[in-house]
């Protein structure tokens, strides 16, 4: 059974996909994961580290524009491999930089990186679901929740063997480069000429369509969702729900481990139910499940509502991301951008939104967003059920 899974084209496309996956979520986590010491090796106030974390959502607006060339002229496995390398020696960069503004040039690049990398992996996740009819997104997205969860434990282990953040990218730097290797033996092809000229008169420099804008706001609100919740769920326990110190961090487990075990089951949900109701019915439960948690208080009650949170969210990126691509890679662009500013800007927008009131109304937002995903769902064309 091994040898025939390794020789099946369609498992050794989606093991390829995947490393592209677990790198990005690996990338990502790694300097998120030590913007403390990288504040106190450059001296940032809390204001600045805003600032650096806005700077890579405003490369990946950025990116819009020119991830559809690239895809054009490189195609999407080239130009995936080739973002994984430069975000590879990106983190290199941040690790070394000498001061404020190289970080910030960095983490615009990384941002422009990111949109590049996160469009081109998601084109070719979407080709292996439309080449061999079988739905798979959900499972490639949660590699990428892996390599988080990978990168908090190497980063724990550097960090408990070292203070040096540039000895911790390094070892990071390796992963990364191991995964690329995983990616290049296995990528899909691109479409044929033929297809390629076709989808560039499709994605030429022409208003988003109506379908397109819905894609944007559900994959900003969802991923606006995620990002709040990993940053803030620990705070809201240890603050609000007053948890113990060591019970505080368990809220980004509930919501992570939650997300990861959702999507090893969410391309079976897709199949019975279509991927418009899994959105439907998942961002609902999120945000019902949040309401709940905040009026009813409580260690027990976030608990529940965290892992509301984690499974109705899980399937909403991959299936807004297999829409987009259904729509031309310049829907893709602008909806994966969408999803980077979502995810950088939400965590920041609770934090303004704390501080005028209070970290309870921060996440009554986050129940909103989760509500107009909800919304959106009902307004984009959702591939039907087959079979």
């Amino acid at each position: 059974m091994y040898v025939s899974r390794v020789h099946d084209p369609f498992h050794r496309g989606r093991s390829a996909i995947a490393a592209l996956f677990c790198s990005l979520g690996f990338q990502y986590a790694t300097w998120a994961s030590r913007i403390p010491a990288v504040k106190a090796d450059l001296g940032l106030t809390a204001a600045e580290v805003g600032v650096l974390l806005m700077a890579a959502g405003i490369g990946a607006v950025a990116s819009f524009p020119l991830v559809p060339v690239l895809v054009r002229r490189l195609g999407s496995a080239r130009l995936a491999l080739l973002s994984a390398l430069c975000l590879t020696a990106l983190l290199l960069a941040l690790a070394v930089a000498p001061d404020y503004p190289v970080a910030l040039l960095v983490m615009v690049a990384d941002g422009v990186c990111v949109g590049c990398l996160n469009v081109a992996m998601n084109a070719q996740g979407t080709a292996l679901e439309t080449r061999y009819r079988r739905n798979t997104m959900a499972r490639l997205h949660a590699t990428f929740s892996a390599g988080s969860l990978l990168a908090a434990l190497l980063a724990s282990g550097m960090t408990a063997a070292t203070s040096s953040v540039t000895a911790h990218f390094g070892v990071a730097a390796v992963v990364l480069v191991l995964l690329a290797g995983v990616a290049r033996t296995g990528l899909l092809e691109d479409e044929a000429p033929g297809e390629a000229r076709q989808d560039k008169s499709r994605t030429g420099w022409s208003l988003p369509s109506r379908i397109t804008l819905w894609m944007c706001c559900a994959m900003a609100f969802g991923t606006v969702t995620e990002g709040a919740m990993n940053d803030w769920s620990a705070l809201y326990l240890r603050e609000v729900a007053k948890a113990s110190a060591e019970l505080a961090p368990t809220g980004i487990a509930v919501v992570s481990g939650m997300m990861v075990v959702a999507r090893l089951f969410a391309d079976g949900w897709r199949s019975r139910w279509g991927d418009g109701r899994v959105v439907l019915l998942g961002s609902a439960l999120a945000a019902a499940g949040l309401a709940f948690a905040l009026v009813s208080g409580g260690v027990t009650a976030a608990l529940i509502g965290f892992a509301c949170v984690g499974l109705g969210c899980a399937a909403v990126t991959p299936c807004v991301y297999v829409a987009a691509a259904k729509q031309g890679s310049q829907a893709l662009a602008l909806v994966a951008a969408m999803g980077t500013t979502g995810l950088l800007a939400g965590p920041p927008l609770i934090g303004f939104v704390a501080s005028a009131s209070s970290l309870v109304w921060g996440l009554a937002v986050v129940a909103a967003a989760a509500a107009v995903v909800s919304l959106c769902s009902t307004r984009i064309r959702w591939t039907p059920v087959t079979g």
